[in-house]
């Protein structure tokens, strides 16, 4: 178990990458959307060998002192204080890394199903590391290793654990001897612990006013429109759209009678993923999924959540418009495979992009493309919140030839226009009501 565990543990040489994001991510106030995921491989892999150490640890603890055998008792002690030594180094580099960062912090903390992580997993891994009991014991433990060193380097050796004699060895410049660090790490985890209460109370609180809020605005119709039981996109439109799209599309959309347009920047308020249908996804390679059902072909973030959907629901609208990602298929299958492992979240009424455990539904176009190949979006300030709009979507990916316009309906008339009809119809729309 050691044998497999001990090459598998990130190492601070190895994580150059994943430091050089958490500095300019702090720097920013945000994790991109690819530091973000190098972010969850890198903490979910350490997270799975943190496991098996522990199980090792614990496997091992009866034995420990258990047995007459004096050289078999410290092959065992070898053995249980290498793994002890690596959680204890591999547990304090990632606390200290992200003490300073309070932005690494937060993300670490946020749930992520898609990795299997819990909310507060790492204020859990902070609690574990500054554990006065655990510590007293493990500052004993190193007591007992440096008073009996030769002898227990000597009974890992002979016994064919040279290995292991080797790792603890390596493991010795890190041992943490001074008991009065361990104090001030636990002064400091209280302290955190306490401000993280009365934060964590207060954004509860306002998330539950935003929800309560933008399910009321989401529902409700301007009160000085007129009012329509049918939508525009007809029967007829969208047996059209359909021939012409591809997964990867983006489609654009809106309401003209929603109450939510007024509080939204622009003319364009809302954005959906064309996944494609089974056979297209097959044919990119895109692992099967609970989406490979024959009318399932959007993901879009609504108000119940990240969900696939059918093109009928996403096109229930009176006006959208269709750009398509000039990209190679291996960056396509790449955001695509991202984008869907988002599915099944819950919907931010926050619009706070620095967390991934809910999504708005430009938010979901944003976490599949930013970083695959030469994507990139640049979040806008509004509201105190870093965001990107529809709006935002078209103006920089048509703006940086990222997308072209492929279609758009009901932009000055209920017509569909194609290429650069299209185009120019949207981008004047974009210049007449952008924000």
């Amino acid at each position: 178990m050691l044998q497999a565990a001990e090459p598998a543990l990130p190492r601070e040489n190895d994580l150059s990458q994943e430091i050089a994001d958490a500095i300019a991510a702090q720097e920013r106030g945000y994790y991109l959307p690819d530091e973000d995921e190098r972010l969850r491989e890198v903490y979910a892999r350490y997270l799975a060998v943190r496991g098996t150490l522990w199980e090792m640890v614990l496997a091992l603890k009866p034995h420990v002192y258990g047995g007459p055998d004096e050289k078999e008792q410290r092959q065992v002690f070898g053995l249980s204080f290498c793994a002890a030594a690596m959680l204890v180094r591999c547990g304090s580099f990632i606390v200290n890394l992200a003490h300073a960062r309070p932005v690494l912090w937060k993300k670490l903390d946020e749930a992520e199903p898609r990795y299997g992580l819990e909310r507060k997993n790492f204020t859990r891994l902070y609690r574990s590391t500054s554990s006065l009991r655990w510590m007293w014991v493990y500052t004993e433990a190193i007591r007992y290793y440096e008073s009996n060193r030769e002898e227990i380097q000597e009974a890992l050796i002979s016994g064919g654990m040279a290995s292991a004699a080797e790792w603890l060895s390596a493991e010795e410049p890190f041992f943490e001897k001074n008991r009065s660090s361990l104090i001030r790490r636990r002064l400091s985890y209280r302290l955190h612990s306490i401000v993280r209460r009365h934060t964590s109370g207060y954004k509860k609180v306002m998330f539950q006013i935003f929800r309560m809020g933008g399910s009321v605005i989401a529902e409700l119709k301007q009160p000085f429109k007129k009012q329509v039981l049918r939508k525009r996109v007809t029967s007829e439109v969208l047996a059209e759209v359909k021939r012409h799209l591809r997964a990867g599309d983006v489609i654009v959309t809106r309401h003209e009678d929603a109450l939510s347009n007024l509080f939204l920047p622009g003319y364009w308020p809302h954005a959906a993923y064309y996944i494609g249908d089974a056979i297209e996804r097959d044919h990119l390679g895109i692992e099967p999924t609970d989406a490979n059902n024959g009318r399932i072909s959007v993901l879009e973030a609504k108000k119940d959540g990240v969900l696939y959907r059918t093109l009928e629901e996403t096109l229930a609208v009176d006006a959208f418009v269709v750009i398509r990602p000039r990209i190679k298929d291996a960056h396509l299958r790449e955001a695509l495979s991202r984008a869907m492992t988002h599915e099944g979240k819950l919907y931010d009424f926050v619009f706070d992009f620095r967390n991934a455990d809910r999504l708005v539904c430009t938010e979901v176009i944003y976490r599949a493309y930013h970083g695959v190949g030469n994507f990139s979006f640049a979040l806008s300030h509004r509201s105190g919140r870093h965001c990107l709009s529809a709006e935002d979507i078209l103006n920089q990916g048509i703006g940086a030839a990222l997308f072209e316009v492929v279609l758009c309906f009901g932009v000055e008339d209920e017509e569909l226009r194609w290429g650069d009809s299209a185009q120019s119809r949207v981008l004047a729309s974009l210049r007449k009501f952008g924000a």
